[in-house]
């Protein structure tokens, strides 16, 4: 019997680290080549990885919970397989010690942290200073600022936070998130400690990809100061283009032609002419990206949301867009999505018109620096100028709304942007060839 380095695999051509969900097997378990032997989460898919070999599961390197690079050995499993470098007994010993966390089995005995009643009085901790590369990616995958790290209880030598410290905190509700330092200035503001009467009724745990979108919205808001732009648009000549010619599209490619891809289209166009738009904020420095691939946020069968993504938008024509759009609706809707189906968006669209709203104010897909979200197209009567004068007739109209970070977009940029958006709409061909 060989003693086989099972190693995290690679989940996507993007994809550098994942978390480990759940183990599927213990130690001594038996596994078949190909059985499933735990389950993976790269941001929001989750992935069921299986067994390259037949065997005895020997040991068990890391927790659920835990985020390992992609190509770390995770576990040995002894088989009648090649024979490959292991690490050493007193290696692994480290690595368990460092984690300092029970087998599932044990789970149950986990510590708790010591956590006081009350947080209002809570100080920052100035002996937490240095946070290694783990705990620093560990953080960035919960969304804990610096200073929330700063206030977590450490265990390590000289006061430095570990990873088992980290997970502790997040297993216990992040008791700090909130807090507040101390301060002598009696005007400066506290969060209140206030008591709400929550009211009796069905309780619904959230599942972990509702956790990640409630996580990633209240950071995107404490991040990002929102300022949403308005503006309304003409869509006559599209609405009468695309039902005239959305039979005949499907016949000759066998593909659907909804509005999103002409959307897509447009949007990209208009990034092309506003590329800061098209950019994420790293500290002081602004980072315009130079491709341009647009996610389009999309409700799943559980109501959860996620944002597939449309590479490369600017570079497609009109069936290249509509079969990406296709294919990227049809595998959300199976739940099929695989990690770089959700990965490198560059900036999204929300078409809330699919639900029947009017406009919306969207929330900014961080770090991304804007968001525009679609409204429902609706007929009503408009006056227009033609040759004989002002005219009423009844015209196709929507209100696009952008969202974006005044840390970096200011008015203009946005303003000019959702309006050139609105323009490409407006100016839609109507002769334009399938």
């Amino acid at each position: 019997m060989a003693k086989i380095e099972f190693k995290m695999p690679k989940l996507g051509e993007s994809i550098t680290e994942a978390a480990i969900i759940t183990w599927f097997k213990n130690v001594g378990d038996t596994i078949e080549e190909d059985e499933m032997l735990l389950e993976v989460a790269t941001d929001k898919v989750d992935s069921e990885v299986p067994s390259n070999v037949s065997g005895i599961v020997e040991d068990i390197l890391f927790e659920a919970n835990e985020v390992i690079k992609i190509g770390e050995t995770i576990a040995i499993i002894e088989s009648n397989g090649e024979v490959v470098k292991t690490k050493s007994k007193s290696q692994r010993q480290t690595l368990k010690t460092e984690s300092e966390k029970p087998k599932q089995k044990n789970a149950g005995n986990k510590p708790k942290i010591d956590i006081p009643q009350s947080t209002e009085k809570f100080s920052v901790s100035n002996s937490n200073t240095f946070f290694s590369p783990l705990i620093i990616s560990i953080a960035k995958k919960h969304h804990i600022s610096y200073e929330e790290l700063a206030r977590i209880p450490a265990t390590g030598k000289e006061g430095r936070l570990r990873k088992s410290d980290v997970f502790r905190y997040i297993d216990n509700g992040r008791p700090y998130k909130f807090a507040q330092p101390i301060t002598q200035d009696p005007t400066a503001y506290r969060i209140p400690q206030l008591s709400f009467d929550k009211g009796a009724g069905k309780i619904i745990e959230m599942d972990r990809m509702r956790q990640m979108i409630a996580d990633h919205m209240v950071y995107s808001k404490h991040t990002s100061p929102h300022v949403t732009a308005y503006v309304e648009a003409d869509l006559t000549n599209m609405v009468n283009w695309r039902n005239k010619n959305k039979k005949a599209f499907q016949d000759k490619y066998d593909e659907k032609l909804t509005f999103t891809p002409l959307f897509v289209e447009a949007v990209a166009k208009a990034v092309k002419d506003f590329p800061n738009i098209n950019a994420s904020v790293d500290g002081n420095n602004i980072i315009v990206k130079e491709a341009i691939n647009i996610g389009m946020a999309t409700a799943l069968p559980s109501g959860n949301l996620i944002v597939p993504v449309v590479k490369n938008a600017d570079t497609k024509n009109l069936l290249e867009l509509a079969k990406d759009v296709n294919a990227l609706a049809n595998k959300a809707r199976e739940n099929s999505l695989q990690a770089d189906d959700i990965k490198g968006s560059t900036f999204t669209i929300s078409n809330v018109g699919t639900f029947g709203s009017v406009m919306g104010t969207p929330i900014i897909n961080q770090p991304e620096v804007a968001i525009l979200a679609l409204g429902i197209i609706k007929k009503r009567p408009e006056v227009i100028e033609t040759d004989k004068g002002d005219e009423i007739t009844i015209r196709s109209m929507m209100y696009l709304s952008l969202s974006f970070d005044h840390r970096v977009v200011d008015g203009f940029l946005g303003g000019s942007f959702v309006r050139r958006v609105a323009d490409y709409f407006e100016q839609f061909d109507i002769n334009r060839t399938i």
